[in-house]
């Protein structure tokens, strides 16, 4: 269990900085330039590639084994956010904008659930 957990920190922290700012910073500078529509792109498609791709190629090298808490807990909370990403980029008014506050809020449930997992394994 603590090499799982262990695992999931390492992959939330330093995998997700490492694979997603490349991504990042040209969504940035887009936003900055008024092209708001490449940073959606950009993050799912990153998101999708990390997932399906690196993840199959992973366990095409070494079969990998997935611990009973990540269904229990990690899948829940990842569909929890998932669904509270949609209903903020939808908008409760279709404005179809994400915007400080929001963001905050994104920000800091992905903080309190690093947090979280670092906590468990002391």
């Amino acid at each position: 269990m603590l090499l799982s957990s262990l695992a999931i920190v390492f992959g939330l922290t330093v995998v997700a900085v490492g694979t997603s700012l490349p991504e990042f910073v040209p969504s940035i500078i887009a936003a900055r330039k008024g092209e708001h529509d490449i940073a959606p792109g950009n993050i799912i498609g990153s998101n999708l590639f990390n997932t399906l791709a690196v993840v199959s190629i992973a366990g095409l090298i070494a079969p990998l084994s997935v611990g009973p808490e990540v269904f229990s807990r990690d899948m829940m909370v990842m569909a929890g956010l998932t669904l509270l990403l949609c209903v903020f980029g939808y908008g409760l008014r279709c404005q179809g904008r994400i915007n400080r506050l929001e963001g905050g809020v994104l920000l800091a449930a992905y903080l309190a659930y690093t947090g979280y997992l670092i906590s468990t394994l002391f």
